[in-house]
Protein backbone atom coordinates (compact mmCIF):
# COMPACT_ATOMS: atom_id res chain seq x y z
CA UNK A 1 0.00 0.00 0.00
CA UNK A 2 1.16 3.55 -0.74
CA UNK A 3 2.10 4.98 2.64
CA UNK A 4 1.15 8.47 1.49
CA UNK A 5 -2.45 7.46 0.81
CA UNK A 6 -5.05 8.78 3.27
CA UNK A 7 -6.31 6.36 5.91
CA UNK A 8 -9.53 7.09 7.79
CA UNK A 9 -10.29 5.46 11.15
CA UNK A 10 -13.82 5.69 12.53
CA UNK A 11 -13.80 5.53 16.31
CA UNK A 12 -11.28 6.73 18.91
CA UNK A 13 -11.70 3.93 21.42
CA UNK A 14 -9.33 1.08 22.22
CA UNK A 15 -9.06 -0.45 18.75
CA UNK A 16 -9.25 2.83 16.84
CA UNK A 17 -6.51 4.60 18.78
CA UNK A 18 -4.26 1.53 18.83
CA UNK A 19 -4.63 1.30 15.04
CA UNK A 20 -3.82 4.98 14.54
CA UNK A 21 -0.81 4.67 16.83
CA UNK A 22 0.69 1.67 15.05
CA UNK A 23 0.07 3.09 11.59
CA UNK A 24 1.70 6.39 12.54
CA UNK A 25 4.66 4.61 14.13
CA UNK A 26 5.09 2.61 10.92
CA UNK A 27 5.46 5.81 8.90
CA UNK A 28 1.96 6.45 7.58
CA UNK A 29 1.73 10.27 7.56
CA UNK A 30 -1.90 10.71 6.51
CA UNK A 31 -4.01 9.09 9.25
CA UNK A 32 -7.28 10.74 10.36
CA UNK A 33 -9.55 9.57 13.19
CA UNK A 34 -13.22 10.57 13.41
CA UNK A 35 -14.92 10.24 16.78
CA UNK A 36 -18.61 10.87 17.44
CA UNK A 37 -18.10 12.00 21.02
CA UNK A 38 -17.29 15.67 21.51
CA UNK A 39 -15.38 14.77 24.68
CA UNK A 40 -12.39 12.51 25.18
CA UNK A 41 -12.25 9.72 26.19
CA UNK A 42 -15.36 8.93 24.15
CA UNK A 43 -18.49 8.67 26.22
CA UNK A 44 -19.57 5.27 24.86
CA UNK A 45 -16.12 3.69 24.52
CA UNK A 46 -15.77 0.59 26.71
CA UNK A 47 -12.26 1.83 27.46
CA UNK A 48 -13.57 5.04 29.04
CA UNK A 49 -13.50 3.57 32.51
CA UNK A 50 -11.63 3.83 35.79
CA UNK A 51 -10.00 0.45 35.34
CA UNK A 52 -9.83 -2.76 33.34
CA UNK A 53 -8.46 -6.16 34.35
CA UNK A 54 -5.05 -7.10 32.94
CA UNK A 55 -4.36 -10.82 33.08
CA UNK A 56 -3.05 -13.48 30.73
CA UNK A 57 -5.16 -16.50 31.65
CA UNK A 58 -7.57 -17.63 28.95
CA UNK A 59 -9.28 -20.89 28.19
CA UNK A 60 -7.59 -20.62 24.78
CA UNK A 61 -3.73 -20.63 24.85
CA UNK A 62 -3.75 -18.54 21.65
CA UNK A 63 -5.13 -15.55 23.53
CA UNK A 64 -2.96 -16.29 26.55
CA UNK A 65 0.09 -15.77 24.29
CA UNK A 66 -1.27 -12.49 22.96
CA UNK A 67 -2.13 -11.29 26.47
CA UNK A 68 1.41 -12.03 27.64
CA UNK A 69 2.76 -9.93 24.77
CA UNK A 70 0.44 -7.11 25.77
CA UNK A 71 1.34 -7.51 29.44
CA UNK A 72 5.01 -7.05 28.60
CA UNK A 73 4.16 -3.67 27.09
CA UNK A 74 1.97 -2.70 30.03
CA UNK A 75 4.83 -3.46 32.41
CA UNK A 76 7.76 -1.90 30.55
CA UNK A 77 6.76 0.44 27.71
CA UNK A 78 6.97 4.12 28.75
CA UNK A 79 3.62 4.84 27.08
CA UNK A 80 1.71 2.17 29.00
CA UNK A 81 3.58 1.42 32.23
CA UNK A 82 2.29 4.51 34.12
CA UNK A 83 -1.25 3.15 33.79
CA UNK A 84 -0.44 -0.38 34.96
CA UNK A 85 -0.94 -1.55 38.56
CA UNK A 86 0.26 -5.05 39.43
CA UNK A 87 -1.97 -5.74 42.39
CA UNK A 88 -2.52 -9.40 41.55
CA UNK A 89 -5.70 -11.23 40.57
CA UNK A 90 -7.82 -13.30 42.93
CA UNK A 91 -10.00 -15.54 40.74
CA UNK A 92 -12.50 -17.82 42.46
CA UNK A 93 -15.93 -19.37 42.39
CA UNK A 94 -18.28 -19.30 45.33
CA UNK A 95 -19.62 -22.55 46.72
CA UNK A 96 -22.87 -21.97 44.78
CA UNK A 97 -21.19 -21.48 41.40
CA UNK A 98 -22.43 -23.65 38.51
CA UNK A 99 -20.16 -26.36 37.14
CA UNK A 100 -19.77 -24.37 33.93
CA UNK A 101 -18.08 -21.57 35.86
CA UNK A 102 -15.80 -23.94 37.75
CA UNK A 103 -14.72 -25.67 34.55
CA UNK A 104 -13.95 -22.35 32.88
CA UNK A 105 -11.72 -21.30 35.78
CA UNK A 106 -9.73 -24.52 35.58
CA UNK A 107 -9.24 -24.15 31.81
CA UNK A 108 -7.97 -20.62 32.30
CA UNK A 109 -5.54 -21.74 34.98
CA UNK A 110 -4.15 -24.49 32.75
CA UNK A 111 -3.24 -21.92 30.09
CA UNK A 112 -0.69 -20.23 32.37
CA UNK A 113 0.32 -22.38 35.33
CA UNK A 114 3.20 -24.20 33.60
CA UNK A 115 4.66 -21.12 31.92
CA UNK A 116 7.95 -19.64 33.11
CA UNK A 117 6.37 -16.20 33.55
CA UNK A 118 4.13 -17.59 36.28
CA UNK A 119 6.69 -19.60 38.22
CA UNK A 120 6.04 -18.90 41.92
CA UNK A 121 3.25 -16.49 40.92
CA UNK A 122 0.23 -18.81 41.26
CA UNK A 123 -1.10 -19.67 44.72
CA UNK A 124 -4.05 -22.08 45.09
CA UNK A 125 -7.03 -20.83 47.09
CA UNK A 126 -8.90 -23.62 48.85
CA UNK A 127 -9.79 -22.11 52.22
CA UNK A 128 -10.68 -18.88 53.99
CA UNK A 129 -7.12 -18.72 55.30
CA UNK A 130 -5.80 -18.75 51.72
CA UNK A 131 -7.99 -15.75 50.91
CA UNK A 132 -6.86 -13.98 54.08
CA UNK A 133 -3.26 -14.47 53.02
CA UNK A 134 -3.89 -12.98 49.57
CA UNK A 135 -6.16 -10.16 50.73
CA UNK A 136 -6.01 -9.49 54.49
CA UNK A 137 -8.44 -6.58 54.15
CA UNK A 138 -11.32 -8.87 53.19
CA UNK A 139 -13.33 -9.61 56.32
CA UNK A 140 -16.47 -11.08 54.78
CA UNK A 141 -17.37 -14.78 55.04
CA UNK A 142 -16.36 -15.89 51.50
CA UNK A 143 -17.23 -19.41 52.61
CA UNK A 144 -16.49 -22.10 50.05
CA UNK A 145 -14.64 -19.78 47.67
CA UNK A 146 -12.09 -21.76 45.68
CA UNK A 147 -9.70 -20.77 42.93
CA UNK A 148 -6.26 -19.19 42.87
CA UNK A 149 -4.30 -15.99 43.41
CA UNK A 150 -2.17 -14.83 40.46
CA UNK A 151 0.53 -12.33 41.42
CA UNK A 152 1.45 -11.59 37.77
CA UNK A 153 -1.71 -9.61 36.94
CA UNK A 154 -3.54 -6.48 37.93
CA UNK A 155 -5.35 -3.67 36.19
CA UNK A 156 -4.93 -0.62 33.98
CA UNK A 157 -6.21 2.86 34.71
CA UNK A 158 -8.19 2.62 31.51
CA UNK A 159 -9.16 6.19 30.70
CA UNK A 160 -5.65 7.35 31.58
CA UNK A 161 -4.17 4.81 29.16
CA UNK A 162 -6.50 5.90 26.35
CA UNK A 163 -5.56 9.51 26.95
CA UNK A 164 -1.86 8.65 26.80
CA UNK A 165 -2.30 6.90 23.45
CA UNK A 166 -4.37 9.83 22.16
CA UNK A 167 -1.53 12.21 23.00
CA UNK A 168 1.03 9.88 21.42
CA UNK A 169 -1.03 9.74 18.22
CA UNK A 170 -1.22 13.52 18.01
CA UNK A 171 2.53 13.77 18.59
CA UNK A 172 3.06 11.33 15.70
CA UNK A 173 1.00 13.50 13.35
CA UNK A 174 -2.39 11.76 13.50
CA UNK A 175 -5.36 14.10 12.97
CA UNK A 176 -8.21 13.43 15.40
CA UNK A 177 -11.62 15.09 15.02
CA UNK A 178 -13.93 14.91 18.05
CA UNK A 179 -17.65 15.53 17.63
CA UNK A 180 -17.48 14.04 14.13
CA UNK A 181 -20.42 11.63 13.95
CA UNK A 182 -20.26 9.51 10.80
CA UNK A 183 -23.63 9.04 9.15
CA UNK A 184 -22.70 7.42 5.84
CA UNK A 185 -19.84 5.57 4.21
CA UNK A 186 -19.00 6.81 0.70
CA UNK A 187 -18.73 4.34 -2.18
CA UNK A 188 -17.84 4.36 -5.84
CA UNK A 189 -19.32 1.08 -7.00
CA UNK A 190 -17.96 -1.39 -4.42
CA UNK A 191 -14.98 0.72 -3.39
CA UNK A 192 -15.23 2.62 -0.11
CA UNK A 193 -13.83 6.10 -0.63
CA UNK A 194 -14.35 7.58 2.85
CA UNK A 195 -17.20 8.86 5.00
CA UNK A 196 -19.66 11.69 5.56
CA UNK A 197 -20.34 13.20 8.98
CA UNK A 198 -23.56 14.64 10.37
CA UNK A 199 -22.46 18.22 9.68
CA UNK A 200 -22.01 17.40 5.99
CA UNK A 201 -18.21 17.19 6.00
CA UNK A 202 -16.78 14.70 3.51
CA UNK A 203 -13.59 12.78 4.26
CA UNK A 204 -11.75 10.93 1.48
CA UNK A 205 -9.66 7.83 2.11
CA UNK A 206 -7.92 5.03 0.29
CA UNK A 207 -8.69 2.78 3.27
CA UNK A 208 -11.41 3.28 5.87
CA UNK A 209 -11.11 1.34 9.14
CA UNK A 210 -14.29 0.81 11.17
CA UNK A 211 -13.40 0.72 14.87
CA UNK A 212 -16.80 1.70 16.23
CA UNK A 213 -17.15 -0.78 19.07
CA UNK A 214 -20.71 -1.57 20.10
CA UNK A 215 -22.06 1.10 17.72
CA UNK A 216 -20.70 -0.64 14.61
CA UNK A 217 -24.08 -1.90 13.44
CA UNK A 218 -25.37 1.64 12.97
CA UNK A 219 -22.81 2.24 10.19
CA UNK A 220 -22.32 -1.34 8.98
CA UNK A 221 -25.69 -3.11 9.31
CA UNK A 222 -24.45 -6.08 7.26
CA UNK A 223 -22.47 -7.13 10.32
CA UNK A 224 -25.93 -8.37 11.43
CA UNK A 225 -25.64 -10.73 14.42
CA UNK A 226 -22.06 -11.75 13.73
CA UNK A 227 -21.24 -8.95 16.19
CA UNK A 228 -23.86 -7.57 18.57
CA UNK A 229 -23.83 -4.75 21.09
CA UNK A 230 -23.93 -6.18 24.58
CA UNK A 231 -24.05 -4.17 27.79
CA UNK A 232 -22.45 -4.99 31.13
CA UNK A 233 -23.50 -3.04 34.25
CA UNK A 234 -21.15 -1.41 36.74
CA UNK A 235 -21.41 0.84 39.76
CA UNK A 236 -19.23 2.53 42.37
CA UNK A 237 -19.06 3.14 46.10
CA UNK A 238 -17.60 6.47 47.19
CA UNK A 239 -15.09 5.92 49.98
CA UNK A 240 -13.58 8.44 52.35
CA UNK A 241 -9.75 8.59 52.32
CA UNK A 242 -9.57 6.76 55.64
CA UNK A 243 -11.79 3.98 54.24
CA UNK A 244 -9.81 3.67 51.03
CA UNK A 245 -6.40 3.48 52.71
CA UNK A 246 -6.77 -0.10 54.10
CA UNK A 247 -7.90 -1.29 50.65
CA UNK A 248 -4.89 0.07 48.75
CA UNK A 249 -3.22 -2.75 46.89
CA UNK A 250 -5.99 -5.33 47.24
CA UNK A 251 -6.00 -7.71 44.28
CA UNK A 252 -8.50 -7.46 41.48
CA UNK A 253 -11.06 -9.87 42.91
CA UNK A 254 -13.37 -11.86 40.67
CA UNK A 255 -15.86 -14.42 41.89
CA UNK A 256 -16.90 -15.81 38.51
CA UNK A 257 -20.50 -16.33 39.59
CA UNK A 258 -20.87 -13.13 41.65
CA UNK A 259 -18.83 -10.33 40.10
CA UNK A 260 -15.56 -8.43 40.44
CA UNK A 261 -14.04 -5.26 41.86
CA UNK A 262 -10.76 -3.35 42.07
CA UNK A 263 -8.80 -1.42 44.65
CA UNK A 264 -10.21 2.10 45.16
CA UNK A 265 -9.22 4.55 42.47
CA UNK A 266 -6.12 6.39 43.66
CA UNK A 267 -7.42 9.86 42.76
CA UNK A 268 -11.12 9.68 43.55
CA UNK A 269 -11.36 6.86 46.16
CA UNK A 270 -14.13 5.29 44.07
CA UNK A 271 -14.50 1.53 44.42
CA UNK A 272 -15.77 0.10 41.12
CA UNK A 273 -17.84 -3.09 41.22
CA UNK A 274 -19.30 -5.16 38.38
CA UNK A 275 -21.89 -7.90 38.93
CA UNK A 276 -21.47 -11.18 37.07
CA UNK A 277 -23.81 -11.30 34.10
CA UNK A 278 -24.10 -12.73 30.60
CA UNK A 279 -24.84 -9.20 29.41
CA UNK A 280 -27.79 -7.28 27.99
CA UNK A 281 -28.85 -6.57 24.44
CA UNK A 282 -30.83 -3.54 23.30
CA UNK A 283 -32.96 -4.28 20.25
CA UNK A 284 -35.25 -1.29 20.78
CA UNK A 285 -38.64 -1.41 19.13
CA UNK A 286 -37.62 -4.35 16.94
CA UNK A 287 -37.81 -6.82 19.80
CA UNK A 288 -35.20 -9.34 20.82
CA UNK A 289 -36.58 -11.99 18.43
CA UNK A 290 -36.49 -9.79 15.32
CA UNK A 291 -33.83 -11.07 12.92
CA UNK A 292 -33.81 -7.78 11.03
CA UNK A 293 -33.15 -5.58 14.08
CA UNK A 294 -29.83 -4.55 15.55
CA UNK A 295 -28.75 -4.35 19.16
CA UNK A 296 -27.25 -0.89 19.67
CA UNK A 297 -26.25 1.13 22.74
CA UNK A 298 -28.93 3.57 23.91
CA UNK A 299 -28.18 7.27 24.01
CA UNK A 300 -28.91 7.33 27.76
CA UNK A 301 -26.39 5.04 29.38
CA UNK A 302 -26.47 6.03 33.06
CA UNK A 303 -28.59 3.28 34.60
CA UNK A 304 -28.44 -0.38 35.57
CA UNK A 305 -31.16 -2.99 36.07
CA UNK A 306 -32.26 -3.12 39.70
CA UNK A 307 -31.36 -6.80 39.94
CA UNK A 308 -27.72 -5.92 39.28
CA UNK A 309 -27.66 -3.48 42.17
CA UNK A 310 -28.85 -6.35 44.35
CA UNK A 311 -26.01 -8.49 43.00
CA UNK A 312 -23.42 -5.78 43.77
CA UNK A 313 -24.57 -5.59 47.39
CA UNK A 314 -24.41 -9.40 47.62
CA UNK A 315 -20.79 -9.41 46.42
CA UNK A 316 -19.89 -6.73 48.99
CA UNK A 317 -21.54 -8.70 51.78
CA UNK A 318 -19.29 -11.63 50.89
CA UNK A 319 -16.07 -9.63 50.81
CA UNK A 320 -16.33 -6.20 52.46
CA UNK A 321 -19.52 -6.32 54.55
CA UNK A 322 -18.95 -2.88 56.11
CA UNK A 323 -19.62 -1.43 52.65
CA UNK A 324 -22.48 -3.74 51.71
CA UNK A 325 -25.31 -1.31 52.42
CA UNK A 326 -23.61 1.81 51.14
CA UNK A 327 -25.39 3.67 48.34
CA UNK A 328 -24.13 3.02 44.84
CA UNK A 329 -23.22 5.89 42.53
CA UNK A 330 -21.94 6.14 38.99
CA UNK A 331 -24.27 3.42 37.78
CA UNK A 332 -23.90 2.80 34.07
CA UNK A 333 -23.73 0.15 31.37
CA UNK A 334 -20.44 -0.57 29.60
CA UNK A 335 -21.14 -1.52 25.97
CA UNK A 336 -19.00 -4.06 24.12
CA UNK A 337 -19.11 -5.68 20.69
CA UNK A 338 -19.61 -9.39 21.33
CA UNK A 339 -19.03 -12.28 18.96
CA UNK A 340 -20.36 -15.83 19.25
CA UNK A 341 -16.94 -17.28 20.10
CA UNK A 342 -15.33 -14.22 21.76
CA UNK A 343 -12.93 -14.00 18.81
CA UNK A 344 -12.01 -10.64 17.34
CA UNK A 345 -13.04 -9.81 13.78
CA UNK A 346 -10.21 -7.98 11.98
CA UNK A 347 -10.71 -8.24 8.24
CA UNK A 348 -11.68 -6.57 4.99
CA UNK A 349 -15.45 -6.31 4.65
CA UNK A 350 -16.37 -8.87 1.95
CA UNK A 351 -17.28 -7.39 -1.41
CA UNK A 352 -16.09 -3.91 -0.40
CA UNK A 353 -12.66 -2.67 -1.39
CA UNK A 354 -10.93 -0.21 0.89
CA UNK A 355 -13.09 -1.07 3.92
CA UNK A 356 -11.61 -2.80 6.97
CA UNK A 357 -13.37 -3.70 10.21
CA UNK A 358 -11.85 -4.27 13.66
CA UNK A 359 -14.40 -5.39 16.22
CA UNK A 360 -15.46 -8.16 18.57
CA UNK A 361 -13.71 -6.98 21.72
CA UNK A 362 -16.14 -9.26 23.59
CA UNK A 363 -15.30 -7.64 26.94
CA UNK A 364 -11.68 -8.78 26.83
CA UNK A 365 -10.13 -6.50 24.20
CA UNK A 366 -8.90 -3.56 26.28
CA UNK A 367 -5.83 -5.37 27.57
CA UNK A 368 -4.66 -5.59 23.95
CA UNK A 369 -4.45 -1.77 23.61
CA UNK A 370 -0.64 -1.81 23.23
CA UNK A 371 -0.62 -4.35 20.39
CA UNK A 372 -4.03 -4.56 18.67
CA UNK A 373 -3.25 -1.83 16.18
CA UNK A 374 -0.46 -3.81 14.56
CA UNK A 375 -2.94 -6.57 13.68
CA UNK A 376 -5.11 -4.02 11.91
CA UNK A 377 -2.07 -2.53 10.17
CA UNK A 378 -1.28 -6.00 8.77
CA UNK A 379 -4.76 -6.29 7.27
CA UNK A 380 -4.53 -2.79 5.79
CA UNK A 381 -1.20 -3.63 4.17
CA UNK A 382 -2.08 -7.15 3.00
CA UNK A 383 -5.66 -6.43 1.94
CA UNK A 384 -7.14 -9.23 4.03
CA UNK A 385 -6.87 -11.41 7.11
CA UNK A 386 -4.48 -14.36 7.01
CA UNK A 387 -5.48 -15.65 10.45
CA UNK A 388 -8.64 -17.69 9.92
CA UNK A 389 -9.96 -17.16 13.41
CA UNK A 390 -10.13 -13.37 12.91
CA UNK A 391 -11.83 -13.46 9.53
CA UNK A 392 -15.33 -12.22 8.74
CA UNK A 393 -17.80 -15.00 9.66
CA UNK A 394 -20.97 -14.43 7.68
CA UNK A 395 -23.10 -17.11 9.32
CA UNK A 396 -21.96 -16.62 12.92
CA UNK A 397 -24.74 -15.61 15.34
CA UNK A 398 -23.62 -13.99 18.58
CA UNK A 399 -27.24 -13.60 19.70
CA UNK A 400 -27.55 -17.29 20.55
CA UNK A 401 -24.03 -17.89 21.89
CA UNK A 402 -23.46 -19.44 25.31
CA UNK A 403 -20.10 -17.96 26.33
CA UNK A 404 -18.26 -20.44 28.54
CA UNK A 405 -16.86 -17.85 30.93
CA UNK A 406 -20.13 -15.96 31.36
CA UNK A 407 -22.70 -16.90 34.00
CA UNK A 408 -26.41 -16.55 33.39
CA UNK A 409 -28.52 -15.77 30.35
CA UNK A 410 -28.31 -12.79 28.01
CA UNK A 411 -31.41 -10.63 28.44
CA UNK A 412 -32.80 -7.87 26.26
CA UNK A 413 -33.69 -4.56 27.87
CA UNK A 414 -37.23 -4.99 26.53
CA UNK A 415 -37.60 -7.74 29.12
CA UNK A 416 -36.40 -5.61 32.05
CA UNK A 417 -38.94 -3.42 33.79
CA UNK A 418 -37.04 -2.12 36.81
CA UNK A 419 -34.10 0.21 36.14
CA UNK A 420 -32.17 2.39 38.56
CA UNK A 421 -31.21 5.62 36.84
CA UNK A 422 -28.26 7.74 37.88
CA UNK A 423 -28.93 11.34 39.01
CA UNK A 424 -26.81 13.93 37.22
CA UNK A 425 -25.08 14.88 40.46
CA UNK A 426 -23.61 11.41 41.03
CA UNK A 427 -22.63 10.38 37.51
CA UNK A 428 -19.05 9.18 37.33
CA UNK A 429 -17.08 10.21 34.27
CA UNK A 430 -13.52 8.97 33.93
Amino acid sequence: MDKQAPILILGAGTFGLSTAYHLAKAGYPNVTVLEKSAAFPPELSAGNDLNKILRAEYEDPFYAELALEAMAAWRTAPLFAPSYHETGYLLCNSAAAPEKSKASLQKSLRSIRDRAEFRDKIVPVASRDDIRSAAPAFDGPMEGWKGYFNRFAGYASAADALTAVYSACVALGVTIHLGAAVTTLKFTDDVCTGALTADGTSYDAAVTVLALGASLGAVLPQIRRQVIAKGYPLAHVQLMPEEAAPLRGIPVTYARDLGFFFEPDRRTNLLKICPATAGYTNYGGGGSDSSSSLSLPPEDNDFIPARDEVAVHRLLRETLPALAERPLIGRRVCWCADTADSEFVIDRVPGKEGLVVVTGDSAHGFKMLPIAGKWVKDVVEKGGQENERWRWKEESDASVADISWRVGKTTDFNEIHDFLREPEATRVKS
